[in-house]
């Protein structure tokens, strides 16, 4: 398990603890009620610091290293039933957008979300979940594809921006992201959106458009980067904290701002922490929204989704 640095006393009551069970097993000496200090300290450590957390410490939670990404989801919540579907029938199938047919019990679903790697190799292989053009045609695709057999989707977000290098461009990244902020707004089947980690810029928003869009507690939504804000404001990096705290990019923001639609709670410590408890409160999440949509009316569920997205931003002096 790896720590942050707002984590350490965490790491350090867990050392102690380890070490308290250690000297029991090795000795006659009897340490239960040390033990149960430590342990009754810990969590008490625990809930102070995860309580308390700054937005630039969110931002360092939804990027740890041990942070489930999209395939951990789908996985958990589908087991042997999902199906990964590739390509955008016109240029090559980009590795960091997946896609594809998955079921939560009887009910099917389209699974589409940015999928970041696990190690150097796979990182790369997965272009560090920033998708170009093609991944964007290939997540609308697989959208018109469970529109015509009437499959709601669901996409995961978690990715730190679209790819920014020149052949994105050439090949019509814009276009591309523009093109299915367009059509899912007007997509014939519910959409339910979930951020799960980063939700960064036009990468985000380019899957991002849904009936019932959440945010799991520790991830943040923004339309730029907090190191990327502070190099353009202050010329360096070092800002990134009061950039993250005027971005408002934390759930809670979103919340307020009437950005997003619900906080999905993290167990204590971060999704890293308690993996199959965060499935489980996704999956719940998944499956009572869609509960909600599968009975409206479709013309006046996607007026609904329009109305939704044409109110943001707008105020009164």
């Amino acid at each position: 398990m790896e720590y942050l640095d707002f984590e350490m006393p965490i790491k350090e009551l867990k050392e102690q603890l380890a070490k308290c069970y250690d000297i029991g097993k090795e000795s006659d000496v009897d340490v239960t009620e040390t033990c149960s200090k430590i342990e009754k300290k810990l969590e008490e450590t625990k809930k102070e610091i995860y309580k308390n957390l700054t937005p630039w410490q969110r931002v360092q939670l939804s990027r740890h290293p041990n942070r489930p990404y999209t395939l951990d989801y789908i996985k958990a919540l589908c087991g042997d039933t999902f199906m990964e579907l590739h390509g955008d029938r016109s240029v090559k199938d980009d590795k960091a957008m997946i896609g594809g047919l998955g079921k939560i019990g009887d009910q099917s679903f389209m699974f589409i979300g940015q999928q970041k790697g696990y190690n150097t190799k796979t990182r790369q292989y997965r272009n560090f979940g920033m998708a170009n053009p093609e991944g964007y045609r290939k997540a609308l695709r697989l959208m018109r594809m469970a529109e015509k057999f009437g499959i709601p989707v669901v996409t995961f977000v978690d990715t730190p921006g679209a790819y920014p290098g020149l052949e994105a461009e050439e090949r019509g990244q814009g276009e591309a992201i523009a093109r299915n902020i367009f059509e899912m707004s007007r997509l014939k089947t519910p959409i339910i959106t979930i951020i799960i980690g980063e939700g960064a810029s036009g990468g985000a928003l380019g899957i991002g458009v849904g009936d019932k869009v959440f945010m799991l507690e520790n991830s943040w939504y923004s339309v730029i980067s907090p190191e990327n804000c502070s190099s353009i404001l202050w010329r360096s990096w070092e800002q990134k904290e009061k950039a993250a705290e005027a971005l408002k990019l934390t759930a809670n923001d979103g919340m307020k701002l009437k950005i997003v639609d619900g906080i999905i709670k993290e167990p204590s410590g971060g999704a890293h922490s308690d993996r199959e408890g965060t499935f489980e409160a996704v999956r719940n999440q998944i499956v009572s929204t869609y509960n909600e949509l599968k009975n409206l009316d479709i013309t006046k569920m996607i007026n609904t989704r329009m109305d939704k997205y044409a109110n943001m931003g707008v105020f009164k002096e």
